[in-house]
């Protein structure tokens, strides 16, 4: 039985190609449960592979809407543990999938949304040309998940007033018994209750070890509906910082959680394992 859940990972991302499963035992031996999140085709792929193959591991596929147009990512925007990347631009290609679904090691479509923060890109495109292909791609994730029955995993940045419309115009995502997560919040607290409203769980990464301004959010967010993940590579938490972010370090943003809400540390990841399992069928 494993303690602790990091519900967004990346081990399946170019990062990890050196030291993987050294990587994923890590987390194992410290009883860490890891999904990781694949972003597009490939990365969804290698997420169902690594999920077939070790027992700690689950895989969630769907399309990065950064990756719905070509665009490049450099490491001040990826933060601590970033790559640079260049997206070549994807169209959501619903059958394969769909296709990548009928493994039972998968357990969620995304992660899947809209980002606008790169509204001042230096590729060459039109802004809303570029976010009317995120908005087709995430209608079509989110019918993908009522169809499979699988919940959301989320990506929203600078654009959840937009999100938010998209998903209340579906009314049959009603029909999921749980619609999903918004992984890496970083919303209003007014936002925060629509997407709770909604049935949506939350979760937070290794940023609110070090970064006040999210503790109002993790005081808000009830505990029954939130989760604990990494985004790892990326955001590696305190005392991590600078490093390279790994799904071990996910008990460090469980201790915040804790801490913030002044719970005791094990009531809280028993609750947040809990949250995992009901949300993912785990």
């Amino acid at each position: 039985m494993y303690k602790y859940v990091d519900n967004h990972a990346h081990l399946n991302l170019s990062a990890y190609n050196e030291d993987r499963e050294e990587t994923i035992k890590r987390a194992k031996d410290s009883g860490v449960l890891v999904i990781n999140v694949g972003t597009q085709k490939d990365t969804s792929k290698k997420a169902v592979e690594i999920a077939e193959k070790t027992d700690n591991c689950f895989a969630i596929v769907g399309l990065h809407p950064v990756h719905t147009s070509r665009s490049f990512h450099d490491e001040q925007e990826l933060g601590e543990g970033g790559k640079e990347f260049t997206s070549r631009g994807e169209i959501f290609d619903y059958e394969y999938y769909k296709k990548l679904c009928e493994s039972p090691k998968v357990v969620g479509i995304g992660e899947c949304g809209l980002d606008y923060y790169r509204g001042q890109s230096q590729e060459s495109g039109d802004m809303n040309e570029k976010i009317e292909k995120q908005k087709d791609a995430f209608r079509k994730q989110i019918e993908l998940a009522i169809e499979v029955k699988k919940p959301l995993m989320l990506h929203i940045r600078e654009a959840y007033k937009d999100a938010l419309e998209i998903l209340t115009q579906n009314s049959k995502l009603k029909t999921l018994t749980y619609p999903g997560n918004v992984h890496f919040f970083a919303g209003t607290l007014e936002e925060v209750k629509e997407f709770l409203n909604l049935g949506f769980t939350i979760s937070f990464t290794g940023v609110i070890t070090f970064a006040k301004q999210y503790e109002e959010l993790v005081k808000f967010v009830p505990l029954e509906k939130m989760l604990s993940e990494t985004d790892c590579p990326y955001v590696a938490p305190s005392p991590y910082r600078g490093k390279r972010n790994e799904s071990l370090y996910v008990i460090e943003v469980i201790k915040k959680i804790a801490e913030i809400k002044q719970l005791p540390f094990d009531q809280v990841a028993l609750q947040l394992r809990e949250n995992s399992k009901k949300l993912w069928g785990i």
